[in-house]
C-alpha cells in the first residue's frame, strides 16, 4: 500500500472516532417528578447499563417505536419509566458531553471545552475531529492521539473524578465500550494498527487508564471474536461493536457493576439525513436487541440489570440554502489577523476562531485586541442569539442586534428551578429567563445560567462564547456544514432536551440534567 493511500485510511479512522413511577405509553407526556429519588429506594443491587445513543431525540424515538421500528426500546419504555426532557450539558458537542457525564460537572470543572478549542498553554489548536475539509488541514496522528489519550490522561481535569475512577475507588469494576471518555484507574496500552504507525511518527501504542474493561473501536475489544471492527465499519466505531461487546459480558458473566456503551451511528445519520429522520433509531434499536437477547429473554434483561438508554445531544434542523443557513465568522471580524487551521498559529495572529456546529469560541491572542470591541462586531449579526463574555466575576451576555444585556455571577438572592442560586442585573429575557418573587423560571435555553458559566470558565484565555439561532450553522474556514440535516452545538432547546429510557428501578437522577447523573449511577451501582 502506498503512503498516500495509508494517510487516507487513516484519515478515516480519525474522523470515524470523532466524529421512564408508572408504566407509560410512548405518545404520553410523564409527571417526571412522580418517580422516586436514588435515596429513597431500596431494592437490591443489579448491574447498571447505560447505553448513549448519539443525537437521540424524543419525538423521532416515539414515531420510531410507533412504526414498529424500535422494539427494544418499546419494551424497555413498556417495562420501565421515561423521561423526554433531559437536560444536556454546553456546548452540545459529545466530548463536553460526554465528559459531563462521566465527571458530573460542567465545563468549569471538568475543563473539556468542545470538540474544537485553542489551547494557550499550548499554542496550538485542538481537534478531536471534525469534518472531511478540516481533516485534510490538520495533523491527523495529532487529532487521534489528543482524541485518544491526550483528552482521557491530560485535558479531562485530573482533579474532577470520573464514574470509573470513583467505582475503583470503592474496590468495584465498570466498563466503557466505544466511549469517548473512559479515564480510570487501570493501565491499558491501545495498540495502533501496524500500518497506522508505520505510516506516521505515532507510536505503537497509547497509554490510558480506563476502567477494568476498556473497549474503544479497533484498539481494544473485549470479544476476541468481535468481527465489526473493519474498515467498512469505522474501524469498530459503531453500534453493532456496542452491542457485541455489551453482549459478550453478559454471556461471560464478567457484567460489572456499571457498563456504559456508545451507540454512534444515529449522529450521522440525523446530520444528513435530518432531525425527523428514523434510520439511525432502527440501527441502534437492532445492536441494543444484541446485548438484551444476551439474558435469553427481555424480561429477564430487565429483571436482571438497570437498564438506562438515553441521547446525549438533540439536533436542530438546518436550512437547506448555503447562503440562508450558515454565517461566517470572518467577514465579522475582518480587520483582525486570523489563525489559519492548517497551520501553527503564528506570532502576528490576532484572533483564533473555534466553530463547533452552532457555538464558537472566539479567542483574542493580541492583547492588543479587546475583548469588547469582538463582542460589538458580533452584534452586527442578527442571527446571533447568545454572546457571552467574562467580565471579572461576572457573565456578560448579549446578543446580535441589540444593545441590551446582562451579567449575572453564582450566588446571590434569585433561586431557579435546580435549587441554584444568582445574582442577575440587566436584561434577562436576552436569554429566555423570566424572574418572579425571586424565582428563576428558564425558557427556552435550559439551565442556561450553570451551562453557560461553564463554558465560559472551561479554560484559559480570552475569548468570547458566541451561539446562533436555529435553522443556522456557524463556519470558519473549511468548517462542516449539514445544509438540509441537523447539527447542535448551542444552548438552544432544540439541541439540549434529550429522552432517557430507565427500567429495572423506579429512581432518577435529582434531577433532570446530564450533570446529575454520575451521582445517580454511583448510588445505583453502590447499592
Amino acid at each position: 500500500m502506498k503512503i498516500k493511500d495509508r494517510v487516507s485510511l487513516l484519515l478515516a479512522v480519525s474522523l470515524c472516532l470523532l466524529t421512564i413511577g408508572c408504566r407509560t405509553d410512548p405518545g404520553q407526556q410523564l409527571n417526571q417528578q412522580s418517580v422516586k429519588s436514588p435515596a429513597s429506594a431500596n431494592q437490591t443491587a443489579k448491574p447498571v447499563i447505560l447505553i448513549v445513543i448519539d443525537s437521540l431525540m424524543d419525538k423521532p424515538l416515539q414515531e420510531a417505536i410507533r412504526q414498529g421500528h424500535a422494539p427494544a426500546l418499546k419494551h424497555l419504555l413498556a417495562n420501565g419509566h421515561y423521561f423526554p426532557k433531559v437536560v444536556s450539558s454546553f456546548p452540545t458537542m459529545s466530548v463536553t458531553i460526554d465528559s459531563t457525564l462521566l465527571t458530573g460537572t460542567y465545563a468549569d470543572r471538568h475543563h473539556v471545552p468542545g470538540l474544537v478549542w485553542y489551547s494557550g498553554k499550548e499554542k496550538r489548536m485542538i481537534f478531536y475531529g471534525n469534518g472531511p475539509k478540516e481533516a485534510m488541514k490538520i495533523d491527523q496522528p495529532q487529532v487521534l492521539i489528543d482524541s485518544v489519550q491526550q483528552l482521557n490522561q491530560v485535558q479531562l481535569n485530573k482533579e474532577t473524578k470520573t464514574i470509573h475512577e470513583e467505582l475503583a475507588e470503592k474496590g468495584k469494576k465498570s466498563a466503557s465500550i466505544n466511549a469517548i471518555v473512559f479515564r480510570g484507574k487501570t493501565e491499558h496500552s491501545l495498540k495502533v494498527p501496524g500500518w497506522i504507525s508505520a505510516a506516521t511518527h505515532m507510536p505503537d501504542a497509547l497509554n490510558v487508564t480506563g476502567p477494568e474493561w476498556l473497549s474503544y473501536a479497533a484498539f481494544a475489544q473485549l470479544d476476541p471474536n468481535n468481527r465489526h471492527d473493519r474498515l467498512w465499519k469505522k474501524y469498530g466505531m459503531n453500534n453493532d461493536f456496542s452491542g457485541h461487546d455489551v453482549a459478550y459480558l453478559i454471556t461471560k458473566k464478567q457484567l460489572p457493576p456499571f457498563t456504559i456503551a456508545y451507540f454512534p451511528e444515529n449522529d450521522m445519520t440525523v446530520h444528513r439525513g435530518g432531525v425527523a429522520n428514523l434510520d439511525g433509531i432502527a440501527k441502534a434499536d437492532q445492536a441494543l436487541q444484541v446485548a438484551l437477547n444476551a439474558y435469553g429473554s427481555w424480561d429477564r434483561a430487565v429483571k436482571n440489570a438497570v437498564w438506562i438508554v438515553m441521547g446525549d445531544s438533540a439536533q436542530s434542523a438546518v436550512y437547506d440554502d448555503r447562503d440562508k443557513a450558515t454565517v461566517d465568522l470572518r467577514p465579522l471580524l475582518a480587520p483582525y489577523r486570523i489563525a489559519k487551521i492548517g497551520q501553527p498559529v503564528r506570532p502576528e495572529d490576532q484572533v483564533v476562531i473555534s466553530t463547533n456546529e452552532r457555538m464558537a469560541y472566539i479567542y483574542a491572542i493580541d492583547k492588543k485586541v479587546r475583548l469588547a470591541d469582538i463582542v460589538k462586531r458580533l452584534q452586527a449579526e442578527d442571527k446571533l442569539d447568545i454572546i457571552a463574555v467574562k467580565d471579572g466575576k461576572n457573565v456578560r451576555v448579549t446578543a446580535g442586534n441589540t444593545s441590551d444585556q446582562f451579567s449575572y455571577r453564582p450566588g446571590g438572592r434569585y433561586t431557579d428551578e435546580y435549587g441554584q442560586t444568582w445574582t442577575i442585573s440587566g436584561e434577562p429575557k436576552l436569554a429566555d429567563i423570566a424572574i418572579a418573587n425571586k424565582r428563576i423560571k428558564y425558557g427556552k435555553y435550559p439551565d442556561v445560567l450553570a451551562r453557560l458559566y461553564g463554558a465560559v470558565h472551561s479554560h484559559e484565555g480570552r475569548y468570547v462564547v458566541v451561539t446562533i439561532k436555529p435553522g443556522y450553522e456557524l463556519v470558519t474556514e473549511s468548517s462542516p456544514t449539514h445544509l438540509g440535516g441537523g447539527a447542535h452545538g448551542s444552548l438552544h432547546e432544540k439541541d439540549s432536551l434529550v429522552p432517557m429510557i430507565v427500567a429495572g428501578t423506579d429512581t432518577r437522577p435529582k434531577t433532570l440534567r446530564l450533570i446529575d447523573m454520575k451521582d445517580w449511577i454511583l448510588q445505583l451501582a453502590n447499592q
